[in-house]
């Protein structure tokens, strides 16, 4: 009898190494699918905000919010925090002039971007995100293949596509980096 709880006891490491390596496995598949996805661009998405009570609703992942109200510090100050990982900050061109020169130089020291633009079409009640298509975000990769000039591919894309220049820089830069 002590034999076969010894061989049991010897069977049972190996099985939990086969499931703790299956489960690595399938955790590293899952990761590399997120970091695919975050990284190469083809679902970039834009978190739109209608209100200061959303704010404090937000993902911290969020990287590009799109604020579809006049946001005052206080709010920008709060999207900052709710959003570590915040890389653009998005207004209405009306709303982009009122931002103070404080906050500017706030957000400019976090290294984020402070853009003007619209998600032409967006229909909130629908989804929370705007996702950039990924036709435009391959229009944009052909385009520098291609050797064609930044300024260039922010000038086409943007008409075509309906995406501010600003934000197109922001894809090209990002594309670039990927």
């Amino acid at each position: 009898m002590e034999h076969n709880i010894d061989r049991r006891f010897k069977i049972l490491p190996k099985q939990c190494q086969f499931i703790e390596i299956n489960i690595y496995n399938q955790w590293d598949i899952i990761l590399s699918k997120y970091v695919k996805e975050l990284y190469s661009g083809e679902k970039m998405k834009i978190r739109v905000v209608s209100s200061r009570e959303e704010i404090s609703t937000l993902n911290p992942n969020d990287r590009i919010v799109h604020m579809a109200f006049r946001p005052s510090n206080k709010d920008i100050l709060a999207l900052v925090e709710a959003c570590p990982k915040i890389e653009v900050i998005q207004l209405p061109k009306s709303y982009r002039r009122t931002v103070s020169k404080s906050i500017e130089m706030f957000i400019g020291m976090q290294r984020i971007q402070l853009i003007e633009g619209d998600v032409w079409g967006h229909r909130k009640d629908i989804n929370e995100y705007y996702s950039i298509p990924s036709s435009v975000i391959e229009k944009i990769k052909e385009l520098k293949s291609e050797g064609t000039p930044a300024e260039r591919i922010e000038e086409k894309v943007s008409r075509e596509s309906k995406l501010d220049p600003e934000m197109v820089a922001y894809i090209l830069n990002k594309e670039s980096l990927a």
